[in-house]
């Protein structure tokens, strides 16, 4: 279900299409009914972002942050892992459906994520995005457990050149769909940055999820 880059045809590239993730999180991916007994952890208020960590160049640990010289170039994404919750999923190139919002991931997978192709490849400048379920049909889905990372968990990002962009965790938080803050989670820091979305908040049959849990990181090491 991957995607070599070599394959794909060179696509104008426009960061901003990511605000579709807003719409493509209300509508694609809403939890199914699936029996997941009292849904997937949600962010503590200790995990939110703060205004320090917002404003900081780099990485919060001394020595990690990402120097000039680690700011990789475009490449298509082949692997995410985060270690602390046992992701370790495939991610597909993922572009815009026929209304002009980004897909989403094929539901049936329930262990694939998606990364939009026109956007930030991870470890470039700017904010790279990977979306991917929370649940489908049949129970937890590949970011069931998001919203319980916590800062200072590490994310790795296997790219097809080779290298792999690895990324602290600064802060998770939970948006409201209808509030979503998009100039803020898809914003140029100036650094190379990743944010991981899934669905998250409060449920219903007949609106899904609430929101979106949104996870924050930077880059401190390209290997």
């Amino acid at each position: 279900m991957t995607e070599d880059e070599s394959e794909q045809p060179r696509r104008r590239w426009s960061p901003w299409g990511a605000l579709a993730l807003v719409m493509l999180s209300g509508l694609a991916m809403m939890r199914n009914g699936a029996d997941v007994g009292d849904g997937p952890p949600q962010p503590t208020a200790a995990a939110a972002v703060t205004a320090s960590a917002e404003q900081q160049p780099g990485a919060s640990a001394p020595g990690d942050r990402a120097a000039p010289s680690q700011v990789l170039e475009h490449s298509s994404v082949q692997r995410v892992r985060i270690p602390a919750i046992k992701v370790d999923a495939p991610v597909m190139t993922v572009g815009l459906d026929p209304q002009g919002w980004i897909d989403a991931p094929p539901a049936e997978d329930p262990n694939l994520a998606g990364w939009y192709l026109n956007g930030i490849s991870p470890g470039q400048r700017g904010s790279a995005v990977i979306v991917g379920h929370v649940d489908n049909a049949s129970g937890p889905a590949v970011f069931y457990g998001l919203g319980s990372l916590r800062k200072g968990h590490r994310i790795e990002v296997a790219r097809y050149d080779g290298r792999t962009a690895v990324f602290e965790v600064y802060g998770v938080e939970v948006f409201s769909k209808d509030t979503f803050p998009g100039s803020r989670v898809y914003g140029d820091t100036g650094q190379p940055e990743l944010r991981v979305i899934t669905c998250g908040g409060g449920y219903s049959k007949a609106r899904g999820y609430e929101g979106n849990v949104v996870v924050f990181a930077r880059m401190v090491e390209a290997r």
